[in-house]
């Protein structure tokens, strides 16, 4: 299992949001590309990013701090957030983001997902953000009627590489991760999960790695990793033994 730590991106700064509410954003550094440094110095393998604003408003907005992030390691990057064209997705795979991921556009535009996966095969994600089970698209401002389950399977044989599933309700507020919401998905699919929102203690990763079987192969991180409540080497540790 992967531990992705989250550089999430508001105003070229990094922040974590409460419930992806954005005008309840706490910022935890404002040089993207050092807090990246960071992490890979740290020995995470992966490193997940996010243009909040660019969620938004539906374009890439903090693309001078992405690229600068990029530059700086040389770890694999995946990226969301204001991904919604073939041309935005192509840009960024050229300027060298190892995974792209889709969400609003996996709902209201799901040929793109299609095309894309075929374009470049094993570098498409798709992420699933639900509050109350049902997902949320527009940078998480509006929810629809369709289920998480019921989306991830409309691309079980498009060849998406992972479904990022965040629980929006738990996202940077600490409450823990939802382990059986994440095995439930999983379970249903053939393609890998990886989680989101919630994680708050090394605890949290124990849940996940005892449900591990059900297709989880990763989990996402923030805010338990930029206030001390998980220690990296701990975390990477506890994950290793689990393999």
């Amino acid at each position: 299992m992967i531990l992705y730590p989250a550089i999430d991106l508001k105003d070229g700064a990094c922040v974590r949001l409460e419930r992806g509410e954005m005008d309840r954003a706490t910022v935890f550094n404002t040089d993207p590309a050092a807090q990246a440094r960071a992490f890979a110095e740290a020995g995470f393998q992966w490193l997940h990013l996010v243009d909040l604003n660019g969620a938004m408003e539906g374009r890439p907005v903090n693309a001078d701090a992405v690229r600068a992030v990029i530059a700086a390691i040389d770890l694999p990057v995946q990226l969301g957030g204001g991904i919604r064209t073939m041309t935005t997705l192509e840009g960024w795979i050229e300027a060298g983001v190892a995974r792209v991921v889709l969400g609003t556009a996996a709902l209201e535009d799901p040929e793109l997902v299609k095309t894309a996966c075929k374009s470049f095969p094993g570098r498409v994600a798709v992420g699933i953000d639900a509050r109350g089970g049902r997902v949320a698209t527009q940078g998480w401002t509006e929810t629809s009627d369709v289920t998480a389950v019921e989306l991830a399977a409309r691309f079980a044989d498009a060849g998406v590489a992972a479904i990022i599933y965040t629980d929006i309700d738990r996202d940077g507020v600490l409450t823990g991760v939802n382990a059986e919401a994440t095995a439930a998905l999983a379970r249903a699919i053939e393609t890998p999960v990886i989680a989101s929102g919630g994680v708050a203690s090394l605890a949290d990763l124990e849940a996940l790695v005892a449900v591990a079987d059900t297709g989880i192969a990763g989990v996402i991180c923030g805010r338990a990793l930029y206030d001390g409540r998980i220690e990296p080497a701990a975390a990477l540790d506890l994950l290793r033994q689990a393999a």
